[in-house]
């Protein structure tokens, strides 16, 4: 689980809520980081403000806020370890995926700075990198905007 391709990166969630309706299916971005507000919502406790993610609680009752989320962000940065995964961080809405893979050299591995983008929709084995295609250009921009400003909202200094 520690790279930003799908086979990691993407994992059922299923929840059982008693008295909620049952067989629901949602396709919204949500991350482990909104599990917290969730217990909290579910038990009529108030989220503190210092704390990530935002209750799924609309979510169980079929409905998708306005202002849900519509990129996730992600960020690695253990290296070097044992499994020697690259640093990465990258965005991801529902069709479209942009990771940008960095690091300095050591005893393994030469310095790193490339990119990668995949079209999910298209290429959901993410086979096929469109970084620079001049089709895309709109969708990198879009995608490398909302990444630095993941970066600057989380106040991320190494990448």
């Amino acid at each position: 689980k520690r790279f930003m391709y799908e086979e990691s990166f993407r994992t059922p969630l299923i929840i059982r809520y008693p008295g909620k309706k049952q067989g629901l299916e949602n396709h919204d971005l949500v991350q482990n980081i909104d599990f917290a507000p969730t217990y909290l919502d579910i038990a009529g406790i108030e989220k503190p403000e210092c704390m990530s993610g935002t209750s799924l609680v609309p979510l169980l009752d079929g409905a998708t806020p306005e202002n849900w989320r519509d990129c996730l962000y992600y960020h690695y940065y253990d290296y070097p370890a044992i499994h020697m995964v690259r640093r990465h961080d990258g965005v991801r809405d529902k069709r479209y995926k942009l990771i940008h893979f960095y690091g300095g050299k050591d005893e393994r591995n030469d310095a790193v700075n490339c990119n990668e983008l995949y079209d999910l929709q298209s290429d959901p084995n993410e086979t096929n990198n469109l970084f620079g295609n001049p089709d895309y250009k709109e969708v990198q921009e879009r995608l490398a905007e909302k990444l630095d400003s993941f970066r600057t909202d989380l106040k991320v200094d190494e990448y």
